[in-house]
């Protein structure tokens, strides 16, 4: 937010020089005013913010204000930094205690951008329950501003170990997100989906398998850019020129690789380009690299392609159609000999006396048959038993030894029926069974920064019998103060935390767990956290 005291004697001498010597100005559209609604994949830092904001400056779309009634982090860049980033807040908590409506007042958004919902998923929410809050959100924005244009994120991916199943919430969560969108957008304030689980890498664009990077806010920043500038108005209008017409090459039944000739000019240059089919009155698009070649998959065998590319500016300019190319893929026909790549070791969590949930890195298959899925197996001398077979990344194995050490690894299976090499191994060790109403309890360190942290998860699993409340115990280092928790009633005498169950989450069934969280503050330049973790039960 820019209220700086130089506008206003801008203001005050143009009314001078107007009056004196009898000349006017036009006066200035206001600026288009953006709030950045989210937890910490926003605020803390959320630097692909200061991407976002440097990008629209370079591209002459300066009529902008970032707000919100949170201060920026640093970055390493000048940017406007205000935003509504909350750090471990569940978008499920923020309708249901109306915490948006008094943000909305103090900023008066045009436009809000929200990649919100993660930690709800973490949390094993579903997806009709987020969404359900995304609706209340939605109204209360529209209540402050009946033109909100609300531009909603397919959040990033997870892979984080503390959260086995989380990679493929995140999937459930992102592909119910475009129907309820069509159902909730109107003319005067439309709803538009942006994706950022597309080609983002939690190896290689994130930490934590939770937060992004640098790469990975430079892929958000590009995500968000051009659908938001063309909000902002203003800037250069000038699109690239128009791309060459796009040659085939190695076409087969469900793919073919294409090239053209690169564009140019456009505002801040060649951003990449958009490849439509041509099919009649609606052209979906196929893909959007962001140089001059793309290798098309998941084609139809036997059928006739015509396609184009367009290409588009960083100001989101787009160039006029290429010309078209036309090629036929294969028969559908294979023999395919080529197993899948090797998957990576499976990570254990959620370790009970009988169960436990195994997550690993996907596969990949240049085999013309496709990937099929993935059996996992126990490491057991001459024949190891097959544990349990997936179409995912992740398994949830039950009937296990109590008090039992297994070591496991991961093949791929594509479906001609080849198999990849054995995954490296993974090894995890059962809890002990029976004795009844233990506990125990595993916390995790979701995001940390100079002066604060969120621990989520904070993992109570029940033992070799069902409980019907829990208490959690730990100790704060000295001079740290809880800031905010959820999912569980906290009090602190001293130094020493305690964490008991709400009402819905003390009724645990034998091996089940649960979860709650906590925003702890700290002086700047301490890293240390929480200690102590115990878990009892009456």
């Amino acid at each position: 937010m820019r209220r700086k005291i130089s506008t206003f004697l801008t203001v005050l001498l143009t009314m001078v020089g107007a009056t004196v010597f009898g000349f006017s100005s036009p006066a200035q559209a206001a600026p288009v005013r953006v709030m950045a609604l989210g937890d910490s994949i926003t605020g803390s830092p959320g630097c692909w913010r200061a991407l976002l904001w440097n990008r629209l400056q370079s591209a002459g779309l300066t009529n902008v204000d970032f707000v919100g009634t949170l201060a920026p982090q640093g970055c390493g860049a000048p940017y406007d930094g205000e935003n509504e980033g909350h750090g471990g807040f569940l978008a499920t908590n923020v309708a249901n205690g109306n915490q948006l409506p008094p943000w909305l007042s103090a900023t008066s958004p045009d436009v809000v951008l929200m990649h919100f919902g993660t930690n709800d998923v973490w949390s094993n929410i579903a997806p009709a329950a987020i969404l359900t809050a995304f609706s209340k959100l939605v109204d209360q924005m529209r209540a402050s501003n009946p033109n909100m244009k609300i531009l909603v994120a397919k959040i990033i991916p997870m892979a984080a170990s503390a959260c086995g199943p989380c990679p493929q919430r995140v999937i459930d969560f992102n592909n119910a997100i475009p129907a309820w969108a069509a159902g909730k957008t109107t003319a005067a304030s439309p709803i538009t989906v942006v994706d950022h689980w597309t080609g983002f890498n939690t190896t290689t664009d994130t930490y934590d398998g939770v937060h992004p990077n640098a790469a990975g806010d430079q892929k958000m920043s590009n995500a968000w850019y051009p659908v938001l500038a063309p909000l902002i108005g203003g800037g250069n209008t000038t699109p690239p020129t128009v791309p060459g017409t796009p040659v085939a090459s190695g076409v087969t039944a469900t793919g073919a690789t294409l090239n053209w000739t690169a564009s140019t000019g456009g505002t801040g240059g060649v951003a990449g380009y958009n490849v439509h089919r041509e099919q009649g009155a609606t052209d979906p698009l196929l893909a959007s690299p962001a140089t001059n070649t793309v290798t098309l998959t998941g084609l139809t065998p036997a059928t006739q392609y015509q396609i184009y590319v367009r290409s588009r500016d960083a100001a989101g300019n787009l160039s006029a159609n290429s010309g078209l190319v036309t090629f036929t893929t294969q028969a559908g026909t294979c023999t395919d000999t080529t197993p899948p790549s090797t998957p990576g070791a499976p990570t254990a969590s959620g370790v009970t006396s009988s169960g436990a949930t195994l997550n690993w890195a996907a596969s990949t298959d240049s085999g013309c048959s496709g990937l099929a899925g993935y059996n996992v197996y126990r490491e057991q001398g001459a024949t190891d038993p097959l544990l349990g077979q997936t179409t995912g990344t992740t398994l949830a194995l039950t009937g296990l030894t109590a008090s039992t050490a297994y070591q496991v690894y991961v093949r791929a299976r594509d479906n001609a029926g080849n198999l990849s090499g054995n995954s490296p191994l993974g090894t995890f060790t059962t809890t002990a069974g029976g004795g009844g109403g233990a506990c125990t309890v595993t916390p995790t360190t979701q995001t940390q920064w100079g002066n604060g942290y969120v621990i989520q998860p904070v993992t109570v699993t029940a033992g070799g019998a069902a409980i019907t409340s829990w208490t959690v115990t730990y100790t704060l280092p000295a001079n740290h103060t809880i800031t905010g928790s959820w999912n569980a009633n906290v009090t602190v005498s001293g130094q020493t935390v305690t964490a008991k169950n709400v009402a819905h989450n003390g009724n645990l069934a034998a091996g089940a767990s649960t979860s709650f969280g906590f925003q702890g503050s700290r002086p700047n330049g301490n890293t240390a956290v929480p200690t102590g973790y115990t878990c009892t039960t009456p």
